[in-house]
């Protein structure tokens, strides 16, 4: 995380990896979203409306030359509290399915 500052309510997409699924057709993009909140209840419906727009919002939008084709869910919202800055953490991870547009 960059320029985070503890306490406000903060949305980080990582890229934890993917894999090329079909030679020159269509590749896979793993992403985690963590969702930081010194409220829990923010930071758990903050994180359910980053999953509900990115399986529901992202499929067949085109994204930097890309065409999102589908995406899969890998893991729903988790609590995972971050013990040094004392904030609530909730992380999800999907799989962006996509080839060029």
């Amino acid at each position: 995380m960059t320029q985070h500052v503890t306490g406000e309510t903060a949305v980080y997409l990582e890229s934890m990896g993917g894999f090329r699924v079909i030679r020159n057709r269509m590749d896979r993009a793993d992403i985690e979203y963590d969702v930081y909140s010194l409220d829990r209840k923010t930071a758990v419906d903050l994180a359910l409306l980053v999953r509900e727009k990115l399986l529901e919002n992202l499929p067949d939008s085109i994204v930097s030359g890309a065409l999102v084709l589908d995406v899969e869910e890998i893991d729903s919202p988790k609590y995972d509290p971050d013990e040094s800055s004392r904030e609530h953490v909730y992380c999800g991870q999907v799989a962006v399915f996509y080839t060029a547009a």
